[in-house]
């Protein structure tokens, strides 16, 4: 199957994530990510792949033996879910870019342009998968499913080119908080490295993401009725407030880019009696990282000397890890094949620090150091989303690159 109709073919597939499901711990968290498993499952067997695995949660596993001695064992993962930002079905189309914006619903005057996107620029004369305007294409992440089995497809079609065991997984509800990956047992997967493939526009290239954090405050007061509060009153609200007054300024996501961490307040819910204020803490570099989380837990200790041990609790979490923990240095294996196969597809490495996780920092703190590979696509979790063919056939031709570069390495 062409790599083309194979995208349009996951796309019909409505995959889109459930929160509320998640929450409770249904996984996958819709039923239809089970069906594109299944679909998946099938297809596999097609291709004669081994060990075929697909689990009640819908990971589904599968192996391409070595062909050869002595190389590597890699795998290749990719999710099942689409983002909730949309959870209409899909009507992927295809237009030929001529210069002039593209029409996405012209009912509603939805046009895809390069007045509001200009990196359109750089594929004139190229066909564009789009949407309809109504919902999400899914080339997050079903470009990489489609990049994934098209280049085990090659392989199976071609077998005198020489490759190692050639490992993929399929994850669900990674857009709620990597849920696949932290399920996945590890010790299924027997590779020597992996790659995520769930970045953006052709080129793009990341192995490095956020130490990511959350923490949990909970500011207890003393509910009183206001005609006689004086001296009685402590007002949880106003106990958050001050919380929040004590944390670092200017190092809030809305005044941070590149590599600057934060500390996001995320969420706050109560009332005089009792208030919870959610927080997320992100940091690349590990020491930093762990300076803010110590932060906190100082900051907490102050105020219980200041207001009273009962007065404010804090809870703080790890929620995963800059995959280049990992990696541990730009001259690892998995890092250096990508960027020799991005080179000899002449194409351009955009090597970005990921401000946000994937499944690879997973991946890569439960032992397999996984960076990331693009899809092509541009314009994730939004009805703008929009895949130049080119860049999805550049994506499966890379994976075929590092595992035949793999073989003489």
């Amino acid at each position: 199957m062409d790599i083309v109709q194979r995208f349009l073919s996951y796309t019909k597939i409505n995959t889109t994530t459930n929160r509320a499901n998640g929450a409770v711990g249904i996984m996958p968290s819709t039923p239809n990510q089970m069906q594109l498993a299944q679909i998946l499952e099938d297809e596999l067997k097609e291709f004669g792949l081994k060990d075929i695995k697909r689990r009640s949660n819908s990971i589904t596993s599968a192996i391409l033996p070595s062909n050869t001695t002595n190389a590597p064992s890699i795998a290749f993962f990719a999710h099942l879910d689409t983002s909730m930002e949309q959870t209409n079905d899909t009507h992927a189309l295809i237009t030929k870019y001529c210069g002039d914006a593209i029409c996405l619903d012209r009912a509603k005057n939805i046009y895809l342009s390069e007045s509001d996107f200009p990196e359109l620029k750089n594929y004139l004369g190229d066909d564009i998968i789009h949407t309809d305007g109504n919902s999400l294409l899914g080339a997050d992440d079903k470009a990489a499913i489609a990049a994934i089995m098209d280049s085990v497809q090659f392989f199976v079609k071609n077998p005198d080119v020489k490759h190692g065991d050639i490992i993929v997984c399929f994850l669900p509800d990674e857009e709620q908080g990597l849920r696949g990956a932290k399920a996945l047992d590890i010790n299924e997967i027997k590779a020597d490295f992996g790659y995520c493939l769930d970045c953006c526009g052709i080129g793009e290239f990341i192995y490095e993401n956020w130490n990511a954090g959350d923490g949990e405050v909970i500011f207890n007061g003393i509910s009183a009725h206001p005609m006689n509060a004086k001296g009685k009153l402590v007002n949880s609200l106003m106990l958050a407030h001050q919380f929040i007054s004590m944390l670092p300024r200017g190092e809030a996501p809305e005044y941070t880019e590149n590599r600057e961490g934060y500390i996001w307040v995320k969420e706050i819910v109560g009332n005089s009696a009792k208030t919870v204020l959610k927080l997320d803490i992100r940091e690349f570099d590990e020491t930093k990282y762990q300076k803010r989380m110590q932060f906190l837990h100082d900051l907490c200790n102050a105020c219980k000397k200041l207001w009273g041990e009962e007065r404010i609790h804090i809870t703080l979490n790890d929620r995963y890890k800059n995959a280049f923990n990992a990696l541990k240095t730009t001259e690892c294996k998995a890092i250096k094949l990508a960027l020799n196969a991005y080179k000899n597809h002449n194409i351009t490495p955009k090597i970005i620090p990921m401000r946000g996780g994937y499944d690879g920092a997973v991946i890569s703190q439960k032992g397999i150091p996984c960076p990331n590979l693009f899809t092509g696509a541009h314009n994730f979790h939004s009805i703008y989303e929009y895949l130049p063919v080119k860049s999805l056939k550049a994506s499966s031709s890379v994976i075929q690159e590092i595992i035949t570069l793999a073989t003489k390495d």
